[in-house]
């Protein structure tokens, strides 16, 4: 059969691919540890799970209102106004099996074949895949560590064109950990409305902040009616195989976002969508506790990195990622990522997966066990010293 063009036009991921030969090697009987998902090694409260067995138990495993059930759009528009200061109710929220189905909708309802989409770069990397299959052009404004990992607003500037029609932003943002400030983001609204812009901003971390307030760009004068926020369950939570994520948007974007919901997954599950209400409720504090704990690992881990010589690490402002530059003489990341899996038994990302700027980085998640993380820095500190001549001869 003839596959259509634009799958041609998609990409992987980088993790996924170390993933797979991470299992690789642990089912040859090597010691792996596992640094390359952004995946909790935490569960759900178990009162999140006890909503979920009993809405099985109580039938609600039926098909359901393709926006989400009313409980939780309604609940997460109180949360979202109370934590974020979102100015939303809950017909300006839809329920998606995951963010990245959200994420893939929104870009789907937006972007036009022959348009522009300004992407960070380094960034995830559905967000230009996704473009060039929708038949648009990524056009990506980096994040540079001289800035900060901040966007250049004069290099975003200078990218807009006619064709310009969408500007995607992360924060805080995977893989770098930066959580954009409130100058940033005030200067990129001010572009998308002095040009017009539908912006599409991925939240999915921002519970997840350790150092000053996370701001939402569609708080700002004039974005509400313009910006799609993206967020979800899998990370704050720890709800990752759960699949569950939302868009908060404009009713007329929602209304054309509930029409490819129709036309593809008709629903999210309902049993799951009950206990995502028990989730926002999080009368344990369970969130609050994961997010101390990653605070913990993030300064275990990360400032580990930064202490280690040939590696350059800050610590991230938010989400649970170590963004490290190699900067040993003669060094390139992708030999040492490749020799930190097949030598060292660590799994890592290499940063070009995220974007050319991310070439000379390596990207760490921390969302694992504190001996863990512990062992990985040993390993890490180790394959540093045998110098780069040993690591280009074995990788």
């Amino acid at each position: 059969m003839r596959i259509a063009s634009r799958i041609g036009q998609l990409t992987g991921e980088g993790a996924m691919d170390v993933y797979a030969r991470a299992c690789e090697l642990e089912r040859a009987g090597r010691s792996i540890i596992h640094l390359e998902l952004g995946e909790p090694d935490f569960h759900p409260a178990p009162e999140v799970v006890d909503a979920a067995v009993a809405a099985l138990r109580n039938g609600r495993d039926r098909y359901c209102a393709p926006a989400g059930i009313p409980e939780l759009r309604a609940a997460l528009a109180e949360v979202l106004r109370r934590t974020r200061g979102l100015a939303c109710q809950p017909e300006n929220i839809l329920v998606a099996p995951g963010c990245k189905l959200a994420l893939s909708m929104a870009m789907t309802a937006l972007i036009e074949p022959g348009d522009e989409v300004l992407c960070p770069e380094p960034s995830f990397p559905l967000y230009p895949s996704l473009t060039r299959g929708l038949g648009a052009r990524p056009v990506c404004y980096r994040l540079l560590e001289e800035h900060a990992f901040q966007p250049d607003l004069a290099e975003v500037a200078r990218l807009i064109s006619r064709r310009t029609r969408v500007l995607i932003l992360c924060s805080p943002n995977n893989p770098t950990g930066t959580v954009f400030s409130r100058a940033t983001l005030e200067g990129l609204a001010a572009l998308a409305r002095q040009h017009d812009l539908a912006v599409i901003a991925d939240e999915v971390y921002a519970r997840i902040v350790y150092d000053g307030s996370f701001l939402s760009i569609a708080t700002l004068p004039g974005m509400a009616e313009r910006t799609v926020v993206i967020d979800g369950f899998s990370k704050s939570f720890a709800m990752t195989g759960w699949r569950l994520g939302y868009a908060v948007a404009p009713p007329p974007m929602i209304a054309a976002l509930e029409m490819l919901v129709v036309n593809s997954f008709t629903c999210a599950p309902e049993f799951i969508q009950v206990a995502a209400v028990e989730a926002l409720r999080d009368l344990a504090g369970h969130t609050s506790a994961m997010v101390a704990e990653y605070a913990r690992r993030r300064q275990l881990f990360a400032g580990g990195l930064a202490r280690i010589p040939g590696l350059r690490c800050s610590l991230p402002q938010g989400a649970f990622y170590a963004w490290a530059r190699v900067v040993h003489p003669g060094l390139a990341a992708a030999e040492f990522q490749r020799h930190l899996l097949e030598r060292a038994g660590v799994a890592a990302i290499p940063g070009a997966a995220f974007g050319p700027s991310g070439a000379e980085f390596l990207r760490f998640s921390f969302a694992g066990a504190s001996a863990e993380l512990s062992e990985a820095l040993d390993r890490i500190r180790a394959t540093m010293e045998i110098g780069p001549r040993a690591i280009s001869s074995v990788g």
